[in-house]
């Protein structure tokens, strides 16, 4: 409950732009001053810790098996601020509280004086390391959980090591079964209460107002807190298999603040029953029972600490990638939105130039010179490319935005190539190109948009004759794909770069021909991907350089 309490106050002096619930404050020196209850609150905590650790640890015969006291001072130390003032005050009250509980279980002056320093050491370096190398004080990740649980194991090594060669010196203690018993103990509690201490953030208490999520943890910490005690006391019944079950559903539904609070209850209740002789070590001697519970805890329950922080990463992870996805599909409409706006724009003026120009070519304007109607024709003919450009930047708007509608059918594929090539061959830039079908396969129906269908058809054809002229053949065909309609369009041109492959299906993007002789605008492609995707169908290529290119489509059949 201490511990509870004093977490509770220091969350009151968290800075409000505490983005990982570790950030500290923006005046951290007189946070002390301003906020004394927390740290006050503390030092009795520790004082209470090292009173029931040590009159345990003593009723069975040895050294405490668990020592909470440090780790709650680290805990409420780094959440509540950092700065030379907050750090000798708080320190100075650490003090206070581990000799008050040393007095308090009857040490005397020399036992008490060497046990507060060596606490006050490995503390004060649990600090110290956490500050440098935990990120943000956060472990709701494996990055932070991995070198926090580091820390944990390294800052009581020490004070472990100097604290067995003292008692040895002393009370003739063994040195190796001292220091490992200390060790372990003082770094189990890093870890778990510290881990606790930490996980808990402001956010959590939200669980209070909903009744639900309530109940749920409760009962979990329940049926935890039952298998824990059928387990370690003097029932030491054989369900040790029921732990580990229940603390994965813990991690998975309340992540990394649910397992720490879960591991609290276990550890406590596991080293406290070994210890007494209970469970399933009560067979062995009191020092290796205690190592024994060390280590099950350690070994067998904390990495689950490490699989609820992968979970909180990968929420994270997910949260993130939703955010992104919503701006880029904010950015999408408001693209596509801009291009639908620009394309009614132009369409109006161009509409108006092409009209003016078919009548002074045509000499309704007044007598016009051979070269004022050549004039007259280039801009009708460059207007009409503008026209044509406001069509397809309407098409490509309202297929990212989901507008265009398309009707699936069974349609005639080798019919609709037959069409495609009879307007293809009636544009001058064809003259001098074979254009030819080739149906391989009988009943080549597919299940498609014919309107849609042949404009890709015609876009990809389109291109063929622009960027594969100097081959001096297209062939368009048809065959079965296994159970789909597969349409090819071939050209025999310069072919393509697989660098230039993988651009090709980009908007507006014309692979460095911007500058040459050959009219386009570079959404061609963009839209007869988006076309051919809107009929359930797919859209490739297949080219080597000098070799001509393969553009191909396939559709469900019919």
């Amino acid at each position: 409950m201490t511990m509870s309490r004093a977490l509770d106050r220091a969350e009151t002096v968290l800075d409000a732009d505490t983005a990982d619930g570790g950030a500290l404050l923006s005046a951290p020196n007189t946070a002390f001053f301003r906020q004394p209850l927390a740290p006050i609150l503390t030092a009795v905590g520790v004082t209470i810790l090292v009173v029931l650790a040590i009159s345990f640890a003593r009723t069975n015969g040895l050294v405490a098996a668990l020592w909470g006291a440090g780790a709650l001072a680290m805990a409420v130390w780094l959440r509540g601020g950092r700065g030379l003032t907050y750090d000798l005050g708080f320190g100075v009250l650490v003090v206070t509280g581990v000799l008050a509980g040393e007095f308090l279980v009857g040490n005397g002056p020399v036992l008490s004086v060497m046990f507060m320093l060596m606490n006050l050491m490995e503390i004060v370096l649990a600090v110290v390391l956490v500050r440098r190398f935990v990120p943000g004080l956060s472990i709701n990740s494996v990055e932070g959980l991995g070198k926090f649980l580091g820390v944990c194991a390294v800052a009581p090594l020490p004070s472990a090591v100097i604290s067995a060669l003292a008692l040895n010196a002393m009370l003739d203690l063994d040195v190796i079964d001292g220091a490992r018993i200390w060790w372990f103990g003082h770094a189990l509690g890093f870890a778990v209460i510290g881990a606790f201490g930490l996980a808990l953030q402001r956010r959590h208490l939200a669980i209070v107002r909903q009744p639900g999520r309530l109940a749920e943890g409760v009962a979990l910490l329940g049926l935890i807190g039952g298998a824990c005690y059928a387990i370690f006391s003097h029932l030491s019944l054989p369900y040790g298999f029921l732990l580990m079950p229940l603390l994965l559903l813990m991690a998975v539904r309340f992540r990394v603040s649910g397992i720490a609070a879960a591991l609290v209850v276990v550890t406590v209740m596991a080293i406290g029953g070994t210890m007494a002789g209970h469970g399933p070590y009560h067979s062995f001697a009191a020092e290796n029972r205690a190592v024994l519970a060390q280590l099950l805890v350690l070994l067998g329950y904390m990495p689950i600490l490490m699989v609820a922080a992968l979970l909180e990463e990968r929420d994270r992870l997910a949260e993130r990638a939703r955010a992104g996805r919503e701006r880029a599909e904010r950015a999408s409409a408001a693209k596509s939105r801009l291009l639908a706006n620009v394309a009614h724009e132009i369409k109006s003026p161009v509409g108006g130039i092409i009209g003016i120009g078919e009548l002074w070519a045509g000499g309704q304007l007044g007598a016009t010179s051979a070269d004022q109607v050549e004039m007259a024709q280039m801009l009708v003919k460059t207007a009409r490319q503008v026209e044509a450009l406001a069509h397809d930047l309407l098409d490509v708007a309202r297929a990212e935005s989901g507008a265009v509608k398309v009707e699936l059918r069974p349609t005639d594929v080798a019919g609709l190539l037959e069409d495609v090539r009879r307007g293809l061959i009636l544009k001058p830039e064809t003259k001098g190109l074979s254009v030819e079908v080739q149906v391989e396969g009988d009943a080549l129906i597919a299940q498609a948009d014919s309107q849609r269908l042949a404009q890709v058809i015609g876009n990809l054809a389109g291109n063929a004759v622009k960027y594969g002229a100097s081959g001096g053949r297209v062939l368009m065909r048809t065959a079965w794909a296994d159970d789909r309609v597969r349409i090819e369009v071939t050209d025999f041109g310069p072919g393509l770069s697989l660098d230039k492959q993988a651009q090709l299906f980009e908007p507006f993007n014309r692979l460095g021909l911007e500058r040459s002789a050959i009219e386009g605008h570079g959404i061609g492609l963009a839209l007869a991907k988006r076309l051919t995707e809107l009929q359930g169908g797919e859209i490739g290529v297949i080219s080597t350089p000098g070799e001509g290119a393969t553009f191909w489509v396939e559709l469900p059949a019919a």
